[in-house]
Parts: C-alpha cells; sequence; structure tokens
C-alpha cells in the first residue's frame, strides 16, 4: 500500500533569511508537518521545544555536534569527545522528541582507516544502547567525497556493510538522495537493495543542491518509490534554497497540501 509523503524543512538551510528560532513558525506557515536541523546547540532546547509546541510541529531529526573534524565517530584517540558531543545531542533529542539523531563519523587521518573503522564500530555499540532506551533511531550518512574530502563513509553501500557488521537494529542508514547520486546513482535500485536499513531520507537537486526541481534527479520517481513502498518517515527537504525560500517551494506544494 502507498503511503503519502509527509516532508520536513531542514531549517539549518531552508528559511535561513531568517533568525534560526523564527524558521520554526516559518516552517509551519509554509505548511510543513516537521522541521529537522544539523545543529541546534547555539538555542536552550526548552526554547526550542516551546516554538515547536506553539506551531505544532515535530523535530524529526537533529545531527551529533560536528567538533572539528565534521564528527567524531570515527576518530581514533576521541572517544570521549565523541561521548561527550553524543550525550548533548541525546539529551537534546530527549527534550524535543526527535525520532532520529545522525550521528557523524568524521574525517580520520589518513593511513588510518583500519583504525576508524574499529573505533566506529566501538563508538556506535555504546551509543545504540543509549539510543535505544531513549527511543531513538541513530542514522549513518555517506557524505560525498566532492563535497567533504577523507570523510569515512561516502557511499551508501558502506554504510550497509557497517551496519550488518555491527548489528545493532536501531542504527540505519540516511538515505540523502544528493550524496548518493553523486557518489553511487542508480537511486531507485539503491533505494530498493538498501530498503530494509533505511532509517531516514532527505532530498535536494543534484549538482546544485537547491530546490529539487532542477538537475539530474527526477525527484517525483523517488517519491513514487518511497510512498509506494509504504515510507513512514518523512523526507527531509536539505537544499540550499536559489532565493527566498518560500519563492522555491512550488516543487513541494502537492504534498504540503496533502
Amino acid at each position: 500500500m502507498s503511503s503519502p509523503i509527509r516532508l520536513s524543512a531542514n531549517i539549518s538551510m531552508l528559511f535561513a533569511e531568517l533568525p534560526f528560532l523564527d524558521r520554526i513558525g516559518a516552517a509551519a506557515r509554509a505548511g510543513f508537518r516537521a522541521v529537522e536541523c544539523q545543529f541546534p546547540y547555539d538555542f536552550p532546547a526548552a526554547e526550542i521545544a516551546a516554538r515547536l509546541a506553539d506551531h505544532r510541529l515535530v523535530m524529526n531529526g537533529i545531527n551529533t555536534p560536528a567538533g572539528d573534524t565534521f564528527g567524531l565517530a570515527a576518530m581514533p584517540g576521541r572517544q570521549a569527545d565523541f561521548r561527550a558531543g553524543f550525550e548533548l545531542a541525546l539529551d537534546y533529542g530527549r527534550r524535543l522528541e526527535v525520532e532520529t539523531l545522525h550521528c557523524m563519523s568524521g574525517a580520520p587521518p589518513l593511513g588510518e582507516r583500519a583504525a576508524a573503522k574499529a573505533v566506529w564500530l566501538e563508538n556506535l555499540t555504546w551509543a545504540s544502547g543509549l539510543a535505544r532506551g531513549a527511543g531513538v533511531t541513530l542514522v549513518i550518512e555517506p557524505l560525498n567525497a566532492r563535497d567533504r574530502p577523507g570523510y569515512f563513509i561516502s557511499r551508501s553501500d558502506e554504510v550497509v556493510e557497517l551496519l550488518a557488521e555491527l548489528g545493532c537494529a536501531n542504527v540505519k542508514l540516511l538515505f540523502d538522495v544528493y550524496h548518493i547520486q553523486i557518489m553511487e546513482g542508480d537511486l531507485l535500485r539503491r533505494l530498493e537493495r538498501h530498503w530494509p536499513f533505511i532509517g531516514h531520507a532527505q532530498i535536494a537537486s543534484v549538482p546544485g543542491r537547491h530546490e529539487p526541481d532542477e538537475g539530474e534527479v527526477a525527484f517525483t520517481a523517488v517519491f513514487e518509490a518511497l510512498a509506494a513502498r509504504g515510507w513512514p518517515g518523512f523526507v527531509g527537504a536539505e537544499y540550499n534554497p536559489r532565493g527566498a525560500t518560500l519563492e522555491g517551494l512550488a516543487w513541494a506544494r502537492p504534498w504540503l497540501a496533502a
């Protein structure tokens, strides 16, 4: 049975013409049912939660702190830093009632791939236990090597291999169409193959990372594939608007009105 697509506005990128907290109300007025963001830590969780309640929005997901290496989960020798950042993120996650927490991996030093993998498995085993107790799903996002050279994981296939080795049911793949198209392509078959591992989905155009009504990805085909499989979650609109956010939302109207 197909399911309706529900959109989440990533307010770290959308509505950037407004102060951060005001973006929550702007997303609600635009018709979004949920928001997500990358790093909420400059603002008290209670204040964000109050804005969400005022506008009857869900905070779908947040990221763990980036640190100085765009994540810490795969950084050898930084386990204590990772754990401190994860505990902060999980505290925000509980307060904001998030569904997913993107656990950022980082860019380990060249030549330390084996050590980075061992640390990643150690850290995610520990983190998954805490997240399970909080009812939160952890998601792992492959970041393309063009935008993030040296990042620990750049392909969805790699993520799925690591998840199979990790063996924690509450750690999933973040299927970001932008990154996966750049690195791997074959989106619809890869979506089908990785379906049991997917914990969140995001979309943007390729190559520009703008509204998904341009470029090389037929985003409606991606939405149809998600809906046909009964995708139960939100699809995150995580892109850099070409201009003012509202002016570029024509692509989203059918789903915002649903």
